[in-house]
């Protein structure tokens, strides 16, 4: 987002649209004013070591940009542990992910205006004129219409605007005539067959040679695309329509964001996340800020911003006040169903969302940002990196993070807004982040596991297109670039626009439709940019006074519970009953379901059943905390299920020239030493003879004293380790017999035993599929004396190693109706953990009349065995909460004391303990099937 996308004064309200000049001019006015407050919450840092920061930075891309040129060009994208381009179909697939590589040199059209930026406009001229010459858009490949186009499309239009500039500057790209303008159109053409439906809304996929429906295009069969996908192409679209006087282009993503705004839940104002592209119809109502839909609202009071067009704010406007009505449960972003925005559709909330802060930031709503933005924050501070998803008690959901930079970029946007020096020490923290666990000897390498530090071989475009871009402004002074950045705004992958397009070729007429659709509270429009006279009034502390209560929030405090707890406050009432802290032998808690409308009933066969009857509950408000409670049941089911698996160990290469940079994903065995309860064992690594491992080992002098490489097949793998073990090894590694496998693509491997009593068995087994196996081998080849470090997690590097290695340089870097929810009826059984085989997790509707249109849920039953495996490390980051009631701590020290598996009826337990498998996202998806308008 660009700081120059106020455009309406310092907290005024103005009824019509500026001139662009006066909107930038008034963005700028903002920002210099927010900036020259300085808040006294954190110490100011000195111009010398912003210096120090900003070159480290640029150090840091040079290593990323080198070895992308040096190692992958022109493929798409480098792939860090293994050295190599990464080439769609030459590697397996990982699915929708692919679908951002058409074999068009991505990493470097998405990083030509990143080199202006950085000041390095020789290696921009040079990469110009490697795009205009190796570049082909003409590629028998399906690609995605959104990545596309965010990506390649923006790109080539951000180079194409720095370009001009640096032209008109008159030392840099003399000779350049427009090339990468007229690329730009002809990928904008091959683009248009995509919308090519009678919604308008574009098809998710397209052939770059063939287009759409053809035999030979392999696609056009789609019902389906994300919100995001089709409502983020009004920037790069309309840009080129007003580059080059085509205006067709902006005419079909108009016509796309006309369709999404039309087909809004128009009692909430709220959107889902997927919708069917030739009817119209919402595919899933959930709805959020986060994947599948962020982009669109940031398109939305962008393209206000950039066009000119008063519609496109009143309609952000709109969405905005339905989503902090709803989905902001400050500090929380939750998903909400798009009917019943009072219910949220899950408890846990993705990486994507980390671009929200930045962009109230653009609208103005600084206080709920900051809020956010320190949220995220603890979480990164705890795992070092934002995981791909969390849970509202901080529990990593999925623990990935493929170099995410939409935390940077809020970081940035909200020192722009505040110039508290505070996020200088938040952005210095992720620049050390980066160097120690993400950065390996040939680029930055993805995190496959946050919790362990193990990498996965992927360094995706957009890190080079926005992460080093948001960094390097953080502590850049106005001097430090080489172009007023104010006269520009950011796509939403960090691609420059200028802001003069608004004025540009405006052939498009402007219906504003929206006031047709809804009556609009004034008091939504009082805001594009931060009125720092109203934001600081008086009190320079005031944003850290929003940081302090979040300082915690992770380690020690519920974060639920603080907003309950401040509600309680106010209304004297308690806290409403939280799935997870429900415990069945707790009258208390009985008391809380019967007022709730839910009955607890026990089974003759030991089970405990659950019955939710919303007309029993004692209000409305009531009923709904009972609707909210069960929902969190069958997403406690679903965690449960998810839990009760070992996680991940990690195989770190030590040795140099790895020091540790290099971390491997590998499957944990269920006999030997347990990684996770003692030390980690570290030693050189030795292949076996035979390498199969299923006799008696011919070199045991090779192996003696070290970490034995064994391939996996031919007998079982107890067998492997018993055989290894007797040779003297300290540890064994399994490497997959099936080439190309890799943690990439394929579930965690864990190995069994043999059926036998394995207790005989004491050194640690770890698995490596094919191709992270290859990764040590090739390092044997080459080195011959590798060392490896078996854990549960990646430990920190040597650093007297890496000093050696590196140069000093590196060193330095509800307001629904009781009528609406009368009939609803749930149930759920409780199931009784000493009955495994009868382990299960039901939930039916009573019956009802056939005729009922009421908010009946009805969720098939389902049946799952319960997993004997030992729960390890995600059960809690912290363990339970304990501020909100001493049966809370009570029910921790139970959990650390007892095995999970404990009936209720004997020993008091907390329902995420016992819960089966169960599949959220269907039954809170059918449960709305009877609400559609």
């Amino acid at each position: 987002m660009s700081e120059a996308g106020g455009g309406r004064g310092c907290g005024s309200s103005v009824p019509q649209r500026a001139p662009w000049s006066l909107v930038a001019a008034a963005a700028a006015l903002c920002l210099v004013a927010a900036t020259s407050v300085r808040t006294a919450g954190a110490a100011p840092m000195s111009r010398e070591e912003r210096q120090k920061l900003g070159n480290q930075v640029l150090e840091m891309f040079d290593h990323a940009y080198g070895n992308y040129m040096e190692h992958a060009y022109p493929a798409d994208e480098l792939m860090p542990l293994t050295c190599r381009g990464r080439v769609r179909g030459q590697e397996p697939s990982r699915g929708d992910v692919d679908d951002a590589l058409g074999k068009f040199s991505l990493t470097l059209i998405d990083s030509l205006d990143t080199l202006v930026v950085l000041n390095k406009t020789k290696e921009f001229e040079d990469a110009v004129r490697k795009v205009l010459r190796d570049v082909n858009l003409d590629n028998d490949v399906v690609v995605s219409v959104f990545e596309t186009n965010i990506r390649v499309l923006g790109g080539l239009l951000g180079g194409h605007s720095l370009a001009i500039m640096l032209k008109e500057k008159g030392e840099y790209m003399q000779w350049y005539n427009d090339e990468l303008l007229q690329m730009a159109k002809q990928l904008g053409y091959k683009l248009l067959p995509a919308f090519n439906t009678t919604s308008g809304l574009p098809y998710p996929r397209i052939n770059l040679k063939f287009g759409i429906r053809k035999p030979e295009a392999r696609t056009g069969t789609e019902t389906d695309t994300c919100t995001a996908c089709a409502g983020t192409l009004i920037l790069e679209f309309a840009a080129l329509s007003r580059f080059t006087g085509a205006t067709i282009f902006e005419e079909y993503a108009r016509k796309a964001l006309d369709f999404l705004w039309e087909k809004r839940q128009r009692s909430s104002n709220l959107v889902g996340v997927t919708i069917n592209i030739h009817t119209g119809d919402w595919v899933r109502k959930d709805s959020g800020v986060g994947a599948g839909i962020d982009s669109y609202y940031e398109y939305l009071l962008k393209a206000y911003v950039l066009l000119g067009d008063d519609s496109f704010l009143e309609r952000f406007n709109t969405h905005y006040d339905a989503i902090m009505r709803y989905i902001s449960q400050p500090p929380l972003l939750l998903d909400v169903h798009i009917h019943k925005p009072m219910l949220n559709a899950r408890t846990w909330m993705d990486a994507l969302l980390a671009f929200f802060p930045g962009l109230q930031v653009l609208k103005g709503d600084i206080r709920p940002a900051i809020e956010t933005h320190e949220m995220l924050y603890q979480v990164i501070k705890k795992h070092n990196f934002l995981p791909e998803a969390f849970t509202t008690d901080f529990r990593v959901h999925w623990a990935q993070h493929p170099l995410r930079p939409e935390f940077a970029e809020s970081t940035y946007f909200l020192y722009k807004a505040t110039g508290d020096p505070y996020y200088l020490e938040v952005g210095k923290t992720l620049i050390e982040n980066l160097n120690k666990y993400a950065r390996v000897p040939c680029g930055f390498a993805a995190m496959k596991d946050v919790r362990t530090g193990s990498h996965e071989d992927r360094m995706d475009s957009f890190f080079l297109a926005e992460m080093f871009k948001y960094l390097y402004l953080l502590f850049a002074d106005k001097e430090d670039i080489i172009f007023d950045i104010e006269d520009y705004i950011f796509t939403t992958e960090a691609h420059l626009l200028p802001l003069w397009l608004s004025t540009t070729n405006q052939s498009i007429s402007k219906k504003n439709t929206t006031s047709e659709y809804t009556e609009l509270d004034d008091s939504n429009f009082d805001w594009t940019c931060p009125n720092t006279q109203i934001l600081f009034p008086n009190d320079p502390l005031y944003a850290q006074s929003i940081r302090e209560p979040l300082k915690n929030v992770v380690d020690k405090s519920c974060p639920r519970g603080i907003i309950r707890v401040e509600e309680s406050f106010r209304s004297g009432a308690k806290p409403p009953l939280r799935a997870r802290d429900f415990m069945a032998t707790n009258p208390e808690h009985l008391e809380i379901l019967k007022k709730m409308g839910v009955s607890l009933i026990h089974l003759k066969d030991g089970r405990v059943q659950l019955v939710q009857h919303a007309i029993q509950a004692a209000s409305s408000i009531d009923a709904e905390d009972g609707l909210r409670f069960m929902q969190e049941m069958i997403e406690l089911s679903s965690q449960q299920q998810k839990e009760q698996q070992l996680p991940p160990r990690a195989v770190q290469i030590v040795s140099h020239p790895f020091f540790g940079r290099v971390v491997l994903t590998a499957g944990p065995a269920q006999f030997g030493l347990d990684l996770s309860k003692h030390k980690e064992t570290r030693g050189f690594v030795a292949s076996s003879k035979p390498y199969n491992g299923c006799s008696e080992l011919t070199n045991p002098e090779a192996v003696m004293g070290k970490i034995a490489l064994i391939q996996r097949g031919q007998c079982m793998f107890a067998e492997k380790a018993r055989n290894i073990q007797n040779a003297g090894a300290i540890g064994g590694i399994v490497i997959d017999d099936n080439e190309g496998s890799s943690s990439d693509t394929a579930p965690l491997f864990q190995m069994a035993g043999d059926g036998k009593d394995t207790d005989d068995i004491k050194i640690p087994m770890l698995f490596l599929f094919s191709k992270e196996g290859s990764i040590i081998l090739d390092a044997i080849r080459e080195y011959e004396e590798v060392e490896v470090l078996l854990s549960d997690k990646a430990k920190d590097r040597d650093p007297e190693m890496e000093n050696e290695e590196q140069p000093s340089s590196e060193n330095d870097s509800q307001n629904q109706s009781a009528e609406q929810i009368t009939s609803s009826s749930q149930e759920v059984d409780l199931v009784d953990q000493e009955s495994p085989e009868e382990s299960s997790l039901n939930s039916q509707p009573e019956s009802s009349s056939p005729t009922d249109t009421d908010n009946a849920a009805s969720v098939s039953p389902s049946e799952q065995n319960s997993n004997p495996v030992e729960n390890h490390e995600t059960t809690s980051l912290d363990g339970e909460c304990t501020d909100l009631d001493n049966q809370l701590q009570e029910q921790s020290e139970t959990e650390e004391d007892s095995n999970p598996n404990v009936s209720w009826g004997k020993k008091v337990q907390p329902i995420d303990s016992i819960l089966a498998d169960w599949n959220e996202d269907i039954e809170a998806f059918e449960m709305m099937e009877k609400d559609e308008l």
